[in-house]
C-alpha cells in the first residue's frame, strides 16, 4: 500500500536534513578548544594514535549486546589510561555548534544524540589539555583496539564498550556523519583535539576519535550489588 506524502511528512523530512546539515557544518568546526586564554599554551600536539589516521570503525563481530533505554551518562571509566571520571552534559551554542565542556577534567555527552548503549552513536567529548597541562583525554589517542570503555548511567545501568578503531581527522575534514550518525549497532565515540598545535590561532588542527562499540551490558540490579 503506498502513501501519499502529506505536509506533515514535508516538515519531518525538512527538519531531518535541517539536522544532518547543522551536524555537517557545525560539529566539525567545534573542535574542543584548548587553553585558548591569551592563546597561552606550553604544550605540543598529543602523539598520533597507534592505529593507521583514517581508520573507520567496524560492526561488532558476533552476536551484539541489547540496546539499553535511553539514560543519561554519570561517569566514564577507560582503564587503559587510568580515566575514571564523571560526564556532564552538553547540548548547542546559539550558533548551532556543539559546546564542549567548561571543565577540562571532565568530558561531556552530547546529550541531543543517543545515550550510550542506545542504538546508534553516542558521543562524548573531552578536551586534550590546557595552558595548566594535560587534561582528561590527554592520552586518548594511545588506546588501542580491544581496550575496554565504561559507563555508568543515571538509571543504574552499566554498558561496556570494546574499543575498535582509533583515528586521526584533520578539521576540515571530520567525518560528522560517521562520527554522530547511526551505524546500525550501538556505538560510543570519544572525541578530542590532536595532531599539530597551531600558536597563532591557539587550536589544534586536528580531532582524535576513538571509535567503540558495546559488548555487555549490567542490570542496575546487578551493578549495585557489585558495588
Amino acid at each position: 500500500m503506498s502513501l501519499a506524502a502529506s505536509p506533515e511528512d514535508g516538515r519531518r523530512r525538512s527538519g531531518r536534513w535541517w539536522v544532518a546539515a547543522a551536524v555537517l557544518l557545525l560539529i566539525a568546526a567545534a573542535c574542543l578548544v584548548v587553553g585558548l586564554r591569551g592563546h597561552q599554551h606550553p604544550l605540543a600536539g598529543p602523539a598520533a594514535p597507534r592505529s593507521s589516521t583514517g581508520s573507520t570503525p567496524r560492526a561488532p563481530s558476533g552476536e551484539a549486546a541489547p540496546a539499553v533505554a535511553r539514560s543519561a551518562p554519570v561517569s566514564l571509566s577507560i582503564p587503559a589510561i587510568g580515566v575514571a571520571v564523571p560526564v556532564s552534559a552538553l547540548g548547542l551554542n546559539p550558533d548551532g555548534t556543539v559546546q564542549v565542556p567548561t571543565d577540562f577534567q571532565e568530558p561531556g555527552w552530547y546529550r541531543l544524540g543517543p545515550s550510550p548503549g542506545q542504538v546508534g552513536s553516542a558521543v562524548i567529548l573531552g578536551h586534550v589539555d590546557s595552558y595548566q597541562g594535560p587534561a582528561v583525554f590527554f592520552q586518548l589517542p594511545s588506546l588501542q583496539a580491544g581496550d575496554q570503555v565504561e559507563v555508568s548511567l543515571a538509571d543504574g545501568v552499566v554498558a561496556d564498550f570494546v574499543v575498535t578503531a582509533v583515528a586521526m581527522y584533520p578539521k576540515a575534514q571530520f567525518p560528522a556523519l560517521q562520527v554522530y550518525g547511526s551505524n546500525g549497532y550501538s556505538a560510543l565515540q570519544l572525541v578530542t583535539c590532536g595532531g599539530t598545535f597551531d600558536t597563532q590561532t591557539g587550536h589544534y588542527l586536528s580531532n582524535v576519535v576513538v571509535y567503540t562499540s558495546l559488548v555487555s551490558t549490567t542490570p542496575a540490579s546487578a551493578a549495585g550489588a557489585a558495588a
